[in-house]
């Protein structure tokens, strides 16, 4: 099921769209597959290309297409309730810490967001707009310039090089104090970005009024190295939630160089990685038994004569080391009734034999909750007494609810 509003087509994950679909008078054009077909070239597997369209992966999030944008949500019972998806993905990305939008200066976003590229926009607007308010960091730099007084030290090669006619001009390296520096070129350049990509007209006035406001600085070509180079002191820790939107927003945008109208943005997040890290951080919040919850336990699994090691990296581990250690792997996928593959219990049997753990779990997401226990064979076929536990978790409407009913089932099956 696909809907539209305001231009954007909202989709399900693994799920197509072809091209001439029409969608409440919004259509997906040819103009479209073609930019997200370039796209697809520059190594993001976001989607797949299927005859006359594409087909989403297990990525969420939105794609912006030139004035489209596309909006995958995750899904994982039989409902298509888009609100209800939109609220629990934004929600899962805020318990995980993807999606801070809790901090002081953006407690109350005043837009109802049409997807959730524009809850990113007004998040970085807000924050930008608080920075203005506050008064913009000014910093210490080296400059090199051609001054008619002498400021500084004369850097005497280039100034003989440079002013052997003009007697008046000295060419010196001085120091200045200005907001001309790296945190307020990347705020800048995000700033005329969005004036680009923004299809929000709530949204218009407020990316205008910044431009106004905003001080005039170098132009930069931002890189990932740009981002590495910045170190937050007591100064600049407010510029910190902008930074880390601007740094999503720029080096996932994808200008169309050649005509110049169907630029892509892409903020897509794997949802099996978002189902892991929610699934630890709901144990972790409501664990109140004292057990040690650790993600991403790596072990050295195998070693080539040469080359690198390969290790064993189960998603959670609880109580490692201790006789009642259990090992839990976490799928983003509905098993509607069905077992679980051979594929994901031969790891299950692995995890428990290399853990010597007293059990495992697979957890899953569905329509309603269950328990399902199961052991183990040995070798000669004899059931042992390492128990592989299937926890199904109901998608509760609440966020929260659904973290505190993750860990109830969890470390109660434990």
């Amino acid at each position: 099921m696909l809907t539209n509003k305001h231009n954007v087509l909202t989709v399900f994950e693994h799920q197509p769209l072809k091209v001439g679909q029409n969608v409440g008078g919004v259509f997906f054009e040819r103009r479209h597959l073609d930019a997200l077909e370039k796209f697809y070239g520059s190594g993001k597997l976001y989607f797949s290309l299927i005859h006359n369209g594409v087909k989403f992966n297990e990525f969420v999030g939105v794609i912006q297409v030139g004035s489209l944008t596309i909006e995958v949500l995750p899904k994982a019972d039989q409902g298509n309730d888009n609100e209800r998806w939109r609220t629990i993905l934004v929600g899962i990305l805020r318990a995980v810490g993807v999606f801070e939008i809790h901090a002081p200066s953006s407690s109350t976003l005043k837009l109802k967001s049409n997807s959730i590229l524009d809850l990113y926009l007004e998040l970085f607007i807000s924050e930008v707009e608080a920075l203005i308010h506050r008064g913009l960091v000014k910093k210490y730099l080296k400059e090199e310039s051609n001054l008619t007084m002498l400021k500084g030290s004369i850097l005497f090669s280039t100034h003989i090089r440079t002013n052997i006619i003009h007697k008046e001009r000295f060419y010196v390296k001085h120091t200045v104090y200005d907001q001309d520096h790296l945190l307020n070129r990347i705020l800048l350049k995000t700033i005329n970005l969005l004036q680009r990509v923004n299809t929000n007209p709530i949204l218009v006035s407020r990316i205008g009024a910044l431009l106004l406001n905003f001080p005039e600085v170098q132009d930069l070509k931002v890189t990932h190295q740009h981002f590495d180079r910045i170190v937050f002191d007591r100064k600049t820790e407010p510029y910190k939630k902008a930074i880390s939107i601007a740094k999503l927003l720029l080096l996932n945008y994808h200008p169309d160089i050649v005509n110049g109208r169907e630029d892509v943005l892409a903020i897509m997040f794997d949802m099996n990685v978002l189902w892991e890290q929610f699934v630890y951080r709901s144990l972790q919040r409501y664990n109140d038994s004292g057990k040690t919850i650790e993600a991403q336990n790596n072990k050295d699994f195998w070693r080539p004569t040469y080359g690198s090691k390969v290790r064993m990296r189960p998603d959670i581990v609880i109580n490692r080391n201790h006789k009642d250690c259990i090992v839990i792997d976490t799928k983003w996928k509905n098993l509607n009734g069905c077992n679980p593959s051979p594929e994901d219990l031969r790891q299950m049997y692995v995890y428990a034999n290399y853990y010597r753990a007293c059990g495992t779990l697979l957890v899953y997401p569905g329509n309603q909750s269950e328990v399902l226990q199961g052991t183990f064979y040995n070798p000669d076929g004899v059931v042992t007494t390492q128990y592989c536990g299937i926890v199904i978790l109901h998608v509760e409407a609440s966020v929260r609810q659904w973290q505190r009913s993750i860990a109830s089932q969890v470390l109660q099956e434990f």
